[in-house]
């Protein structure tokens, strides 16, 4: 299988299920056996994903990519051996972090739902226009796409999170400020922007918001 077909939200699974460590093999760079250089965007998927990682509070080290051919299996021993040593070092996922498990697979689904947002996202404001180590090198490791990818992310993964806590039980600003450790300034702006999208409404008996 060409590694072009691992997405995003596969890799954001194995986490959400349990996994420590994620590895992923593909095809030299260059040396593809189809004519889609499928594991540069497999590449993508990697950069993106580490970047989701370190925002949420899970090690990116936890995931890694390597490109050999089918004749490199010494290769492939001690990449995985490796890997495999490295994932033992970091501990198991959450502890490893400090972070609670039931926190971070919280956090990782709120951020599968925003898989089909960022490959819109990837399609029109992080496609790299060259396929090359260079430019996929210089183009996800800039400043530039790590202030892109923060200002993009960041709202939209709180939004989702705080669906999440709605779908459960309506709450109010408050409630959801001191669940997700939030400035309840900015709670109530990304309230009013999802109920202006009819995402949200607000129970005036309550003083809570709840899902529409």
């Amino acid at each position: 299988m060409c590694s072009g077909r691992v997405d995003l939200e596969f890799i954001l699974r194995a986490f959400f299920n349990g996994q420590d460590g994620v590895f992923i093999g593909g095809c030299r760079l260059d040396e593809c056996n189809y004519i889609t250089h499928g594991n540069y965007d497999a590449w993508a998927n990697v950069y993106l994903c580490k970047k989701i990682m370190g925002h949420i509070g899970i090690n990116p080290e936890r995931l890694r990519i390597e490109f050999m051919s089918g004749a490199d299996g010494n290769l492939l021993a001690d990449s995985t051996d490796d890997f495999t040593t490295q994932v033992k070092s970091l501990g198991p996922l959450g502890e490893g972090e400090g972070i609670d498990v039931n926190t971070v697979r919280f956090k990782l689904e709120a951020a599968m739902k925003l898989v089909p947002y960022l490959r819109l996202v990837e399609r029109e404001r992080l496609r790299v226009p060259e396929k090359s180590k260079k430019a996929y090198t210089e183009f996800f490791e800039s400043s530039q796409v790590d202030r892109l990818f923060n200002e993009i992310f960041t709202e939209k993964l709180a939004i989702s999170q705080i669906m999440l806590l709605l779908k459960k039980k309506p709450l109010s600003t408050i409630d959801i400020s001191e669940r997700l450790g939030l400035n309840p300034s900015d709670v109530s702006k990304h309230m009013n922007s999802s109920s202006r999208h009819g995402l949200v409404r607000y129970d005036t008996t309550s003083n809570c918001y709840a899902l529409a």
